[in-house]
């Protein structure tokens, strides 16, 4: 009887978890695009967020990617474990 309790705390755990990365990636993804879109309509200058080498636009569109990637592992460990 307890290890069916456990289990059950375990994939409720796994399940916020995989929403909760699922929900952050989408966010981060909306912002990477969106700071994009406005970048190269020229609602500011992309300059700002520029590091060392890396320019402004390439920053940017690492919020996106990372986003992309997040939202990628939310959604496959919640198919894998369905």
């Amino acid at each position: 009887m307890n290890l069916n309790v456990n289990a059950a705390n375990e994939h409720s755990l796994l399940k916020k978890s995989c929403h909760v990365l699922t929900i952050l990636g989408n966010t981060l993804t909306l912002v990477g695009g969106l700071g994009v879109l406005l970048g190269m309509l020229g609602a500011f200058d992309m300059e700002i967020f520029s590091l060392g080498l890396s320019s402004g636009v390439r920053i940017i569109g690492t919020v996106a990617i990372a986003g992309c990637l997040l939202s990628a592992i939310g959604y496959g460990i919640s198919d894998y474990t369905t």
